[in-house]
């Protein structure tokens, strides 16, 4: 009897899979540097190499929950999808992947992430479960917060400080972050996810499409979603100005270099088939990409560079008295 060899299975085959999980959006992760970089601040003697290991199994751990976030997404929104003039390529959406094996697959990720984090230690575990259950509720009729004006945006940003509370449990860090920075963080996020809300309303530019693409969009205009950039982008301000001046004023010295980067988001915004709707390939936009690495390194030196007497030339100044009138 001749043994016939069991046909493997293509790279084709898997390859929709793969894309499920999307690991160009990975490098989203780069959120959780601002907590690693919070948590040598905090805690200088953090800085050693079991950390640096400690810190590489908690990025693996993070993308693989994002991953499993990601598969869920789409499993979910395979049918409002179609309806995007890019998404409807999707594997779910276009029909290249098996809805059951997308199913699979969502377990076996969404586990094994979970499973990382909390082996990497208890506070990431549970950072990285509100990570995975905030994916669900985002997703999951009845509450499916994606479908909500604004709770859309909110939802999907609190990911924003939920990877920067990663970074810093991935260091072994007890304690929580700083709130004023965990605030900070999410409006950031806010803004900037406002932002590809609002680049993906003008490119659709029928409201009645949009809507049947996300429902959210019934109560969304133009002008409602650059009023919520300004919101955002304000709180996001006024809780990172409470920080800077709470722990570390030499941050100050950075904030051009940031209101740059948001500004010039806020341009490519408005660009016909703006980039901003697709995260995964703003790489591409070098000009953004040297305005954002420029205040990251910017912040990063001034978070650990002293300036001794700095903070005293935003004091008040003491004048000496008038002379007294004869």
């Amino acid at each position: 009897m001749t043994n016939q060899a069991v046909p493997q299975p293509s790279l084709a085959r898997l390859t929709p899979y793969i894309r499920l999980l999307r690991p160009d959006n990975w490098f989203k992760n780069i959120f959780m540097a601002p907590g690693i970089l919070l948590a040598f601040y905090f805690s200088p003697e953090l800085l050693t190499w079991s950390t640096a290991g400690a810190i590489v199994w908690g990025l693996a751990a993070a993308c693989l929950i994002a991953s499993g976030n990601y598969v869920f997404n789409e499993i979910l929104d395979a049918a409002s999808d179609r309806h995007h003039p890019v998404k409807h390529n999707r594997p779910l959406a276009s029909g290249a992947a098996k809805v059951s094996a997308a199913w699979v697959l969502w377990i076996c990720v969404s586990m094994a992430g979970l499973a990382s984090g909390f082996a990497l230690n208890f506070r990431f575990g549970i950072t990285g479960a509100l990570l995975w259950i905030a994916g669900i509720l985002y997703n999951v009729p009845p509450i499916r917060l994606k479908d909500i004006p604004y709770g859309d945006v909110l939802s999907e940003s609190l990911n924003n400080p939920l990877r920067l509370a990663l970074g810093w449990y991935a260091t072994g860090l007890g304690s929580a972050p700083p709130f004023s920075m965990f605030m900070a963080y999410w409006m950031f996020g806010a803004f900037l996810m406002a932002a590809k809300r609002f680049a993906e309303f003008r490119m659709i530019g029928n409201a009645e499409r949009a809507a049947r693409y996300r429902r959210s969009f019934l109560r969304y205009t133009e002008e409602s979603l650059i009023e919520s950039i300004f919101f955002y982008a304000t709180l996001f301000a006024l809780m990172s100005g409470y920080f800077i001046a709470r722990y570390r004023f030499e941050l100050v010295l950075a904030t051009p270099l940031v209101a740059l980067a948001m500004a010039y988001y806020l341009h490519l915004a408005y660009k016909p088939g703006s980039p901003v709707q697709y995260p995964e390939l703003l790489y591409r936009q070098k000009k953004l990409v040297l305005i954002v690495l420029a205040a990251f390194l910017a912040c990063t030196a001034l978070l650990f560079v002293d300036l001794p007497g700095f903070d005293r030339l935003f004091a008040p100044w003491i004048l000496p008295p008038l002379p007294a009138a004869r």
